[in-house]
């Protein structure tokens, strides 16, 4: 890395080591730069690749450039991270490819896309890596855009609209451009989220009808109730699963007088009130049957059924 003063650009290059060891340095210059991921590529032979970063105002600005490669960013690394971020990112030289959330945008060059580094995402660049890539705080984008988990992973037509205007405005920024902003730094981020915002087609967007609102709420309760017995399960996985934003999913559900919690704890009652006053079911154990129900905490589950049903489990099969 060179450059000790907070006001220099920060640089790795695979020219510091010797060929075989190229990719190697590429993801520890990847992990220390970004943030935890694999790299793969199939010109392990002939491979290289320059990393450069700098500050403007609250975002990073970087510039790779190097052989074709495939980047990942799995679970497991998710996991190890301290901090996250969202990532914005335009290749103007060949098509690419990114992936996020089951989405795959197939990228023309000058397209624009985000991801969300607290969930996993695969880039595959085809031809070169020669990237920008805007390293953006996850609460100033949510400010900028309020269905931001919605947007990641979504071509934004670097040739038309605002989508266009956003691509030329992403191209001009560079970590030199970092060092010496033409204007306060924080006018240009500022600009940035304005034009994040109008690309991303949430300004001036219409507020959806009640009938819209009622059968999002409609798909949201029943998916929550089809998976009331995953373990765990939480509003995240089932927005996942729906393709929307867990903030679209909590305003549905708030909407309609409730909560994520209150409906997946009175479907997982429901089913459990069901089995406990069925005798078909009297081979089961208490515990068996929480589990049934997504409970794997036995004392949870008889204190759920206690608060909710108003009755033990077991008192609620004597009753029957």
């Amino acid at each position: 890395m060179n450059g000790n003063a907070s006001a220099a650009i920060q640089t790795w290059s695979t020219d510091a080591v010797p060929a075989p060891q190229r990719l190697d340095y590429w993801i520890g210059a990847v992990c220390e730069g970004f943030l935890e991921m694999d790299v793969t590529s199939s010109f392990t032979g002939s491979f290289n690749a320059t990393l450069e970063s700098a500050p403007l105002g609250a975002i990073g600005v970087n510039r790779v450039r190097g052989t074709a490669q495939d980047v990942y960013r799995r679970r497991r690394a998710i996991a190890h991270s301290r901090s996250n971020y969202y990532y914005l990112l335009c290749k103007t030289d060949s098509p690419w490819v990114a992936v996020q959330d089951d989405r795959s945008a197939r990228m023309l060059p000058g397209d624009v896309v985000m991801v969300d580094s607290r969930r996993c995402y695969e880039f595959h660049f085809l031809q070169r890596a020669d990237t920008l890539s805007l390293e953006l705080p996850t609460a100033w984008v949510e400010a900028w855009l309020p269905d931001a988990a919605d947007q990641v992973a979504r071509r934004i037509d670097g040739q038309s609209g605002w989508g266009c205007v956003l691509s030329g405005f992403v191209q001009q920024l560079s970590p030199e451009v970092a060092l010496q902003p033409p204007m306060p730094a924080a006018l240009l981020t500022d600009y940035l989220g304005g034009l994040l915002s109008l690309a991303a087609g949430t300004h001036g967007t219409a507020t959806p009808s009640e009938s819209g609102r009622a059968e999002l709420r409609r798909r949201v309760l029943d998916a929550t109730r089809e998976r009331h017995a995953e373990p765990g399960l939480t509003a995240a996985s089932v927005a996942r699963g729906l393709g929307i934003s867990e903030r679209s999913l909590h305003r549905a559900l708030s909407e309609g007088a409730t909560t994520f919690a209150a409906a997946l704890t009175g479907f997982r009652m429901q089913v459990a009130r069901r089995m406990l006053g069925d005798a078909r079911f009297d081979r089961l154990s208490i515990a068996e049957i929480g589990f049934r129900v997504g409970l794997t905490d036995a004392s949870h589950f008889v204190r759920q059924c206690r608060r909710h049903l108003g009755a033990t489990p077991g008192t609620l099969r004597r009753q029957r």
